[in-house]
């Protein structure tokens, strides 16, 4: 038997809780968009005139428009064509563009390139990519502050997973080279360098207590990284295998920056879970990456603007060079890829070309040999399946992250509208201009 007091307490307690819990409720923030025409890349098809109402943030429900709602705002897409918020599967965020000389990255101080970051954080989000895999900074660890910074609110930008540094071999295509022997690289730009087995090991376990997301390996040589050769391989088999193995523990996963067919298909059978470039990669790499889960992220428009801009600024010639052998190379192997079945995602290496342009492979990736509706797809669902983010983003679906954005046009027509976003939704909050 309860005593009168303490039931009095007790039953007041349960009214105070059943109170809070209905004002929390009447709290919810609530939208709607009305879509013109509706981009289902789960489904390969478009819906017209739906209705898409979010809660806190979240997609609840999709359903034919049939009449206004009176509860919540409205934000009127009619005249549009609206799809899931793109996902860019390799961007560098953090830091100034690619230069010409060698020694840029030493001409900014850690301050400098994180503030870099905040405007190309909000450049890429008006450009239509909600989410972003950010695969490396020089300085370690820019990207996981950028990444905290936007989730706590203090800054505009992408949803962001991140690196935190490049697994490289002294002297790799993760390193600053080209310099005097005698100039001395910070040590905040040497965090992931590696000459042993252990030596993965322990950086691995370094950058996963600062709370990155993924391992990114340079197991190739690298066409902007003066000394290496794209198709030369740096890190060995068992290294690889180490870093999967280190990801593996922490429920993650291994980016492998891989031009060379060798690397390639090392990383693939050391377990990696996408490969960067591929530029060289030869038809047993390819038939090895379509029976198993393992994702091709090629940056398919990047040569061009390296061709265009580096000549122009006198980028050095070997950098002209490597890029005039590996552009075409890159796209003859992706079409071959995409005929082979081989999953493919969105990544452009924004940071190289300006950021905020990322929408600008999308022709490439359909003149390359995919359908438009692909295109998309390798933008959303694909991308968000490689990065592990299913429930969350990739598509305008219930339960998943209210982020979408809204073209002129059609995509399935002109996949080029794509690079022209009229407007952004992220999280159910539009995005100012």
């Amino acid at each position: 038997m309860i005593h009168r007091p303490l039931r009095r307490n007790i039953l007041g307690l349960c009214a105070a809780a059943t109170a809070l819990l209905s004002a929390g409720a009447a709290m919810a923030q609530t939208g709607y968009v009305r879509a013109g025409r509706l981009v289902d890349p789960v489904a390969g098809r478009v819906l017209d005139d739906q209705l898409i109402r979010f809660v806190d943030g979240r997609v609840v429900s999709v359903a034919p428009f049939e009449i206004a709602p009176t509860d919540a705002p409205i934000t009127d897409w009619s005249a549009y064509t609206v799809l899931p918020g793109l996902i860019d599967m390799h961007t560098h965020l953090v830091g100034g563009d690619q230069g010409a000389h060698v020694a840029d990255p030493l001409l900014t101080s850690a301050a400098e390139d994180v503030l870099y970051g905040v405007r190309n954080a909000r450049l890429t989000l008006k450009a239509g990519f909600t989410t972003v895999r950010d695969v490396g900074t020089w300085r370690a660890l820019g990207d996981v502050a950028l990444r905290d910074a936007i989730n706590a609110g203090r800054v505009e930008g992408p949803r962001m997973s991140v690196a935190g540094a490049y697994i490289t071999v002294p002297g790799g295509g993760g390193e600053v080279t080209g310099l005097a022997p005698d100039v001395v690289i910070p040590e905040e730009m040497r965090r992931g360098v590696v000459t042993n087995e252990n030596d993965v090991r322990l950086r691995a376990g370094w950058l996963f207590q600062r709370h990155v997301d993924f391992l990114k390996l340079i197991v190739t040589g690298a066409v902007l990284t003066v000394g290496t050769e794209p198709g030369q391989m740096e890190l060995s088999e068992e290294q690889i295998r180490v870093a999967v193995q280190e990801a593996a523990l922490r429920h993650s996963f291994v980016a492998a920056h891989a031009h060379g067919a060798e690397g390639i298909k090392a990383a693939v059978r050391a377990g990696v879970r996408t490969i960067e470039h591929g530029s060289l990669i030869d038809d047993e790499a390819i038939a090895m990456m379509r029976t198993r889960p393992v994702w091709l992220v090629a940056d398919i428009y990047n040569g061009d603007y390296i061709e265009e801009i580096g000549t122009r600024d006198g980028w050095p010639a070997e950098t002209l060079r490597k890029n005039r052998e590996t552009t075409d190379a890159q796209r003859e192997g992706f079409r071959r890829a995409v005929a082979a079945g081989v999953k493919i995602a969105y990544g452009t290496d924004s940071g190289v070309y300006p950021q905020g342009q990322n929408g600008r492979q999308f022709p490439n990736m359909v003149r390359y040999g995919m359908t438009p509706m692909q295109a998309i797809q390798s933008a959303t669902t694909v991308a968000a399946e490689a990065m592990m983010w299913s429930d969350d983003v990739g598509a305008v679906a219930p339960g998943r992250y209210a982020d979408m954005i809204a073209v002129q046009g059609d995509p399935l027509a002109d996949i080029a509208v794509l690079m022209d976003v009229k407007a952004v939704i992220k999280g159910g909050e539009l995005v100012t201009p």
